[in-house]
């Protein structure tokens, strides 16, 4: 899979692929060899591109050629964290509730029944016990998946993914926290025993 993804992603896209680069956002159309999905996890718009082993060298090329510039993984994981996006396994999956993940919108809750319905419709009547919040630290040091979120010196929650963000010039987290720590509130995140200063901000860390 190949993403191509960027504010100028679809116009570079068109000189190799014009019927890839207008595939509409959160369709998925076969293109050729090729399945096309107009969706992205970087907070930029853009397609994914499903290709076969034996074609991607070439559709590699067309890429190059069109002016693309490459990216390795963990650039594009620390485009989709400064645009606080959810990554299964680490803010999604299994013990995770869509209401904790601040995802509620998602849930058909018009629909009549669904696998889940009832323990949902609990938690929201009486409130998550926990909330996926952003986090925002001093210094260019990155928090880690997994440091622990200390609020006046209690252990309160544990990030799940931190990095250091090259737009906002500091280290970024997310994490799980009582919904009661609130954009504003001061914690620390202990990473490998050092504290690290932070305070919980809104999402997504950088808009678009």
């Amino acid at each position: 899979m190949l993403a191509v993804q960027g504010p100028a992603a679809r116009k570079l896209l068109e000189t190799a692929q014009p019927v890839a680069a207008a595939v509409a956002r959160f369709a998925v159309q076969p293109v050729g060899e090729l399945v096309v999905a107009g969706t992205g996890y970087t907070g930029e718009d853009g397609v994914e591109i499903h290709v076969a082993a034996d074609t991607a060298p070439r559709l590699w090329d067309a890429l190059m050629d069109a002016g693309i510039t490459p990216a390795g993984l963990g650039a594009r994981d620390t485009l989709r964290l400064e645009a606080g996006l959810p990554l299964h396994g680490h803010e999604l999956g299994p013990g995770i509730t869509p209401l904790q993940a601040g995802l509620g919108w998602v849930v058909g809750w018009d629909k009549d029944d669904f696998r889940g319905r009832a323990p949902l419709a609990a938690e929201r009547e009486r409130g998550v016990a926990r909330r996926l919040r952003g986090i925002a630290t001093d210094g260019r040091r990155p928090p880690r998946a997994g440091a622990r979120v200390l609020r006046d010196g209690q252990d309160v929650g544990e990030v799940t993914s931190g990095n250091y963000s090259p737009v906002l010039g500091h280290g970024i987290a997310l994490a799980f926290v009582p919904p009661e720590c609130e954009p504003g509130t001061p914690v620390h995140l202990d990473v490998r025993g050092q504290l690290l200063d932070g305070r919980i901000v809104p999402l997504p860390f950088v808009k678009r």
